[in-house]
């Protein structure tokens, strides 16, 4: 067959059908698979709760469901208890006690299982239990191995909700999850010190607040404790993918010591962003050590600068971010408080070289000396 244009056009429109419909069967396969497993974990507890069974009836379901379910997978010991904590961990909060609270699922396979883990039935069908998940539950939004991870890092079901919305929105795979969910995202989202309802209207300023972050973890970085501004700069677009994502979604790396002319004078950016959420330009400027009130003063001047120069009309005013090492909360509100530019101000961490490697690594100057003697 001649590939002309009308079947390579014909042949793509095809292709994204497949993979469309892939895609909303594997969504739909997901949105089954939660309700059934909230579904087992309720049974499961409340089986337990009127027949007083112990932990090993788990064990023994484990073992039947296998040997009458051979060819069905995920109902191994670990994840019954799995199903179980999912169950206890939300049964009470929000997300579950909404009207129109009943589930919804006469599907026969999944009934089945559950009828046998459980015994509920009646007319072959399972009980509709007030309390049960839909599939319009934000519950059923993200994939079970994703439950897992929150579950098991989170203590309140509050503190998944942000992470199941966080997950949602930022299409975060298990990893990316898991990294948040280390470095605490949900005590550092929202928390820079900043003039943004001063110097941005609404919502605008609610955006960039949230953008923001308090501390920054570079924990993908081991640096000596005295590396300077311009070493941390090249470590970090080095490991660019990991510095965006810890940035967040929405920011797209522009250039590392950005040039800008400003009369006779070549002025430089350590680092310079583009928001693709918030249309603006964001300026970033690293400080090793602690924040100085002369730090606010100088963004403001590179902020003027790249709204003169760089910003278009259809852009929205520029946002500057100082990193520091450290930083006095009252010395930064009162460096903000004259400030007409929206800046965020944050510290930042990374790991630290420990001082029994530092010490066995040589100095520049032995380095040389060695060199010479080549």
């Amino acid at each position: 067959m001649i590939l002309d244009n009308e079947y390579k056009i014909w042949i793509k429109s095809l292709k994204d059908k497949i993979r469309s419909a892939q895609l909303k069967a594997a969504v739909a396969v997901n949105v089954e698979m939660i309700i059934l497993y909230w579904e087992i974990g309720k049974s499961i507890v409340d089986a337990q709760s009127t027949q007083l069974w112990g932990s090993k009836v788990i064990e023994q379901m484990a073992k039947d469901l296998k040997l009458d379910l051979p060819d069905t997978n995920g109902f191994s010991r670990t994840n019954l208890f799995s199903m179980r904590k999912f169950y206890l961990f939300y049964k009470d909060s929000q997300l579950v006690h909404q009207a129109g609270g009943l589930i919804q699922n006469t599907d026969i396979q999944s009934d089945t299982i559950v009828r046998q883990a459980s015994g509920l039935e009646k007319n072959g069908l399972v009980q509709q239990v007030a309390g049960l998940i839909t599939e319009q539950n934000i519950l059923c939004k993200i994939p079970w191995r994703h439950h897992i991870s929150i579950i098991g890092k989170c203590d309140k079901s509050e503190q998944a909700i942000f992470y199941i919305e966080q997950t949602i929105q930022n299409n975060w795979s298990r990893n990316v999850l898991e990294i948040q969910l280390e470095t605490k995202l949900i005590n550092r989202q929202g928390k820079s010190q900043n003039n943004f309802e001063l110097t941005l209207p609404k919502p605008q300023s609610d955006l960039a607040r949230e953008t923001l972050k308090d501390p920054y973890k570079f924990d993908f970085l081991t640096l000596e404790s005295e590396v300077q501004e311009l070493e941390l700069e090249k470590h970090l677009t080095e490991n660019i993918s990991k510095f965006l994502l810890e940035l967040g979604k929405g920011f797209a790396f522009i250039g590392r010591q950005y040039p800008l002319q400003i009369g006779n004078k070549e002025r430089i950016i350590d680092l310079l962003f583009y928001h693709t959420k918030m249309h603006c330009y964001v300026v970033i400027d690293l400080k090793m050590g602690e924040f100085e009130p002369e730090f606010a003063g100088k963004m403001n001047y590179y902020l003027s600068a790249v709204d003169d120069l760089l910003k278009t009309e259809l852009d929205q005013p520029s946002i500057g971010i100082i990193l520091c090492k450290s930083k006095d909360t009252l010395e930064v509100e009162y460096a903000l408080r004259d400030i007409k530019k929206p800046l965020g101000i944050s510290e930042f961490t990374f790991n630290e070289l420990p001082e029994n490697i530092k010490r066995n690594f040589p100095t520049v100057e032995e380095l040389e000396k060695e060199l010479n003697n080549l």
